[in-house]
């Protein structure tokens, strides 16, 4: 049987004092309902819809370009209402898996118990037990422990108020069913709004076995309705990231002090210290070492590499038993090769560093080759940009570039040459040689300072 999701992503969400819609406040730097769409589309529905009402423009722009069916909902009357503006949308025979924009927690495998349990019945719930259920709708069950119902909090009365186990407002549903008890949906309530859980009460009147399944973590069913509860969901998926990278092999010495905001991959014996940063894509290789306040992003690490603290690595590579660091940063497109050395204060960007290769201090490589062994002294750059274009650098194996030298590219270091200390290199220099190219030295004697003139 098709299956069809239905996220509702309509709510202001007034409580988070901010322009952007609520669904659009990021956990892990992704929007909530991005989450949720990740997540949905996982299970290879057929459709997912989008039901919008606030910030419409702004939650269209965010998914741009992604495989959904954005519905509106011109009036916000309800999570009834909500799901009556899809009706149109479905078919008659398939499952609606009904999702929340703003309950990004949801693991996979909770969704497709979820299914499992709605395999031969027309309505599965997933419920959770909470140690305080305030705030949230009761699951009524009969002595014989039927689902008979939700009662929401405002409408319960006292008996009802101590029920623990609550309804999260996931759940899967028949599509001929969903239209009808859609159509049967009356506003007489305390909120006069017309509630989806009202539909729970229809189908057991109907005589509809309820089938229900509960998440293994409470995080999974929580929402964001302010910061506060926003935080506590970041923090939630943090421990989570957390939890697996250990798992898969890596030491965290302060797991609650590591973020993980994309996807990342561990080989044995990592090791990462606290206040740790990753970014979009990155591969940790067995053995690779990240110092205490490094930002990793879209990069590869290669065995036995140590990143050392307070360093920035983006869009760059790392073979084997390289280092990097304190203080570093390596841009997009800078490549280590086996061995080489970065240090503190070192910039470098589209450049390659052969086997072995280093640049300890205080340099700037940008859109250069260097090769193997190459010794970069400190206060080097590359002039690599002439205010219109960018130009290559290429310096050969054992070459010695002295510190405080400008290589003005486009220019050629040969293997083994040498660049004395301070000079400005703007012609090739040949294998083996040594060029110095500074201004001539003036010693004056008795020179007298100049002093401050009395006012």
């Amino acid at each position: 049987m098709a299956l069809s999701v239905v996220v509702l992503a309509a709510g202001k969400g007034t409580r988070m004092r901010s322009a952007l819609p609520k669904v659009l406040h990021p956990v892990a730097h992704k929007p909530m309902v991005q989450h949720v769409i990740d997540t949905a589309q996982q299970l290879h529905p057929s459709t997912v819809h989008v039901i919008y009402g606030h910030g419409g423009d702004a939650l269209k722009t965010a998914l741009k370009g992604q495989a959904v069916n954005f519905v509106e909902q011109a009036e916000q009357l309800g999570t009834g209402h909500a799901v009556q503006q899809v009706v149109p949308h479905l078919g008659s025979d398939e499952k609606v898996l009904i999702l929340y924009g703003d309950v990004p927690l949801t693991r996979l495998a909770t969704l497709k118990t979820l299914l499992a349990a709605a395999e031969k019945t027309d309505l599965a719930l997933l419920t959770v037990t909470l140690p305080d259920p305030n705030g949230y709708g009761r699951i009524v069950r009969s002595k014989q422990g039927a689902v008979s119902g939700i009662v929401e909090q405002k409408d319960a009365n006292i008996a009802q108020l101590a029920i623990t186990e609550v309804n999260t407002g996931m759940m899967v549903v028949h599509s001929a069913s969903l239209k009808r008890w859609l159509a049967n949906l009356q506003n007489n309530n305390a909120q006069g709004e017309f509630y989806l859980t009202d539909i729970v009460a229809m189908a057991a009147v109907e005589g509809v076995k309820i089938a229900t399944s509960q998440p293994d973590e409470i995080s999974e069913v929580e929402g964001a309705n302010n910061r506060v509860q926003l935080a506590a969901l970041e923090r939630a998926y943090q421990l989570r990231q957390a939890e697996q990278l250990m798992i898969s092999g890596a030491t965290l010495m302060d797991p609650a002090r590591v973020d993980v905001r994309g996807q990342v991959t561990v080989g044995s014996d990592v090791v990462i210290d606290a206040n740790v940063i990753f970014e979009g894509r990155v591969e940790l290789a067995d053995g690779v070492v990240i110092e205490s306040n490094c930002v990793l992003r879209n990069c590869k690490i290669g065995a036995d590499s140590r990143v050392k603290s307070h360093s920035v690595i983006e869009g760059a590579e790392l073979a084997a038993g390289c280092s990097v660091g304190p203080f570093a940063r390596l841009r997009p497109g800078a490549v280590l090769e086996q061995g080489a050395a970065i240090g503190n204060f070192v910039e470098v960007k589209n450049t390659r560093m052969g086997p072995g290769a280093k640049a300890s201090h205080l340099t700037y490589l940008g859109d250069a080759v260097v090769g193997a062994a190459a010794n970069i002294g400190a206060g080097t750059i590359t002039c690599n940009y002439d205010g219109a274009n960018k130009h290559l650098t290429e310096i050969g194996a054992g070459a010695f570039i002295g510190s405080n030298s400008s290589l003005v590219a486009p220019v050629q270091i040969g293997d083994n040459a040498t660049v004395g200390a301070g000079s400005t290199i703007t012609k090739a220099v040949a294998a083996g040689e040594l060029a110095v190219a500074r201004g001539k030295q003036i010693t004056i004697s008795g020179w007298q300072r100049p002093v401050k003139k009395e006012q």
